[in-house]
């Protein structure tokens, strides 16, 4: 299933275990890095069993980081054990075919950062001590265990050669861009060691393409027989080369590769039919473009013409894999939450698998098509593990993970709203804890990355810049709205601000704060904004719009759409959306008007700047230049970097001076209050 590309964010679970206090426990910072982070559940072949990943924040003496481990259910949720311990991560669990073992990425045997490349290790589902099977100079980036068991396919970018590496230690490693491109390739490990208690690795593609890029592996997939496999590829691993990605057939034993789709369109997701004489793929649009239409195509494994087929609500389906019943099974998001919806073969109509309210995220179909492994959540419950048999959903809990105090989050509902145009634009309000009807309240806007993101039902107690559950605590109501450029409507929402960022999605904004000032809900002098992205964007645009706003914070956020475009490792995204290039007639006047930067004279609002220092998606000049801009003027504004973090902050310890300096922010400048000690 594809991961997205562009920076991006009524359910009846089981609650978790009520506190002994008396009171329900206040939201703090320190509370939201309690939550585990709960993915990647995976079904036995027999549909027994399940593993996923459980991640804990860790945060003692010098380390900040996430560490993750595999853990292992009933499918009936009787019980369940921890799978792989120890303080390096074990991620991506895989059964093989037998239901015998797990294999699993890892860098357990790396005895510094510098040295920490992921290899891939499988351990016996009845538990024990893994065992390493690569030992790779490169990072194993994804893999596939071979329908007998015997191999594992897997991707690698290509590592650097013996005089590469010498170079770069005698400091004459001068690299020309866009030169010696490290490609992502195949490679094949043996399961059991030789005779000699070796496991030798064959490179089974070469050549000028990338298996994937530097933002992601590709997608590959064995044929039923074992012969084949059938993976995407692109010219380049650059991840602004997606929209070139094409579809081919390897043979195992002569290593000869053969296409299977290629046009101007993208085709990605491949998957084999059970009787493995078809290959079910997504196929964008053609051209290909940023905002995304896929269909879902099946053509033959022995080459022919593809046959389309219906397309799906939203048009962006990722593709799970085949059911026994012959269906194509693809996840896909509708409206603020995610469902899984079957592809009949002949073409009919889909048919939602997934109740409309009900979060299924991250699903992932097992190896023999009966079982749907996911995890669920909602505003005020967390994630956790679940289990469902793919021809009819009957959810089971896998999991106990999170161990939460009761807390008071906030109550959070979908509402919608007309925009001047009169498109109804949703989005989700989540009131103060404790709101009383009838009471007007400080009103904060939060708006997603994308612009294709979506706000979706998801918990609003775990960590994030902009923390939901910590807002609400200290009485503030606040909006997330979906407005056009988002997923989940249907393409025509997402391609309506097609040339105007900044024109009709902040209308939708402004109307959903008219409608809730209308309402009686929301105080019109007690108003903030913020967002990362897209959101960043935004929000630096609102600021040059309008001066309604108490508050704003920037995060990684696009400030000058040319430098931006010059600068960011998507170079051809911004050109999409605006449909050419800033040199092109007429194109200098759009981008300048579409931009903060050129509108920036006058701003008044007092604004929080965050950003990752080594933000590749969104360089971290985006924020000076808007920081220094209004600190030339005088406008109250602060801008916070942080160390090592790229488009997203990944480190626990600066996720939580993050969350806090905006908590304080909005706090000084919408409350007027001093920062909580």
């Amino acid at each position: 299933m594809r991961a997205p590309l562009a920076a991006v964010i009524g359910l009846v679970l089981v609650s978790p275990p009520p506190s002994s206090a008396a009171e329900a426990t206040r939201w703090t910072p320190e509370t939201a890095l309690k939550v585990k982070r709960v993915s990647t559940v995976r079904v036995s072949p027999d549909g027994q069993w399940a593993a996923y990943v459980v991640a804990t924040a860790v945060m003692e003496g010098e380390k900040s980081e996430w560490l993750s481990h595999v853990h292992l259910s009933r499918a009936d949720g009787s019980s369940s054990t921890q799978l792989t311990r120890g303080d390096k991560s074990a991620t991506a669990p895989a059964w093989s075919p037998d239901g015998r073992w797990i294999a699993l990425l890892s860098a357990r045997e790396a005895k510094s950062t510098s040295e920490a490349r992921t290899n891939l290790w499988r351990i016996a589902a009845a538990g024990g001590e893994a065992e390493r099977l690569t030992d790779e100079k490169s990072s194993v980036m994804a893999f596939q265990w071979s329908p007998d068991g015997r191999w594992i396919a897997f991707l690698m970018q290509e590592p650097k050669s013996e005089e590469e590496e010498k170079a770069a230690k005698e400091k004459r490693d001068a690299r020309v861009v866009d030169a010696n491109l490290k490609m992502i390739h195949l490679y094949l490990v043996p399961v059991e060691p030789d005779a000699g208690g070796k496991r030798p690795v064959r490179k089974l593609t070469t050549g000028d393409f990338s298996i994937g890029n530097i933002g992601g592996a590709g997608e590959i997939d064995w044929s039923p027989d074992g012969k084949t496999i059938v993976f995407t590829h692109q010219p380049t691993p650059y991840i602004d080369d997606w929209t070139k990605a094409d579809v081919s057939i390897v043979d195992v034993a002569t290593a000869g590769v053969t296409s299977l789709a290629k046009t101007r369109a993208a085709e990605s997701d491949p998957n084999f039919s059970p009787d493995g004489k078809t290959v079910a793929y997504a196929v964008s649009n053609d051209p290909t473009t940023w905002r995304r239409r896929y269909r879902v195509a099946l053509v033959p494994s022995a080459g022919g013409s593809p046959r389309l087929l219906a397309a799906t609500p939203d048009e962006q389906p990722g593709i799970l894999g085949w059911a026994r019943d012959g269906r194509v099974l693809v996840g896909e998001g509708s409206r603020s939450v995610n469902r899984v919806y079957a592809l009949p073969a002949d073409g009919g109509t889909p048919v939602p698998l997934t109740p409309e309210d009900r979060m299924v995220d991250g699903a992932a179909l097992n190896d023999s098509g009966t079982h749907l492994g996911f995890t669920s959540q909602s505003p005020n419950e967390p994630p956790e593990a679940y289990l469902s048999p793919a021809g009819g959903f009957q959810p089971m809990r896998l999991s106990r993970a999170q161990e939460l105090p009761e807390m008071d989050l906030g109550r959070t509902e979908v509402v919608s709203w007309k925009a001047p145009d009169k498109r109804e634009i949703e989005g989700l309000l989540t009131y103060p804890v404790g709101y009383r009807p009838g009471q007007r309240v400080p009103l904060l806007v939060i708006v997603h990355g994308g612009p294709a993101g979506v706000f979706t039902r998801a918990y609003t107690g775990g960590p994030s810049p902009y923390p939901v559950a910590g807002f609400a605590t200290r009485g503030y109501a606040i909006l997330r709205a979906n407005v056009r450029g988002s997923s989940g409507y249907g393409f025509d929402l997402r391609n309506a601000n097609y040339r105007d960022w900044g024109g009709g999605d902040y209308r939708d904004i402004m109307a959903g704060v008219d409608a809730l000032v209308a309402r009686g809900l929301a105080d019109p002098d007690r108003l903030g904004v913020m967002g990362w992205s897209y959101g960043g964007y935004m929000t630096s645009w609102i600021i040059t719009q309008t001066q309604r706003f108490k508050a704003a914070s920037v995060g990684a956020g696009v400030t000058n759409l040319m430098s931006f475009a010059g600068t960011a490792d998507i170079p051809s995204f911004i050109p999409d959306y605006f449909g050419g290039e800033f040199w092109e007639p007429g194109g200098l006047d759009l981008w300048r008007a579409h931009s903060a930067m050129f509108n920036v004279k006058g701003v008044t609002t007092p604004t929080l700047i965050q950003h990752g220092e080594a933000d590749l998606r969104v360089p971290i000049s985006q924020g000076y230049e808007l920081y220094n801009a209004l600190k030339r003027q005088g406008t109250t504004t602060q801008m916070v970097t942080y160390p090592r973090q790229p488009h997203g902050i990944q480190e626990p310890r600066l996720m939580q001076d993050a969350m806090q300096r905006n908590l304080d922010w909005f706090d000084r400048y919408v409350l007027g209050k001093s920062p909580e000690k």
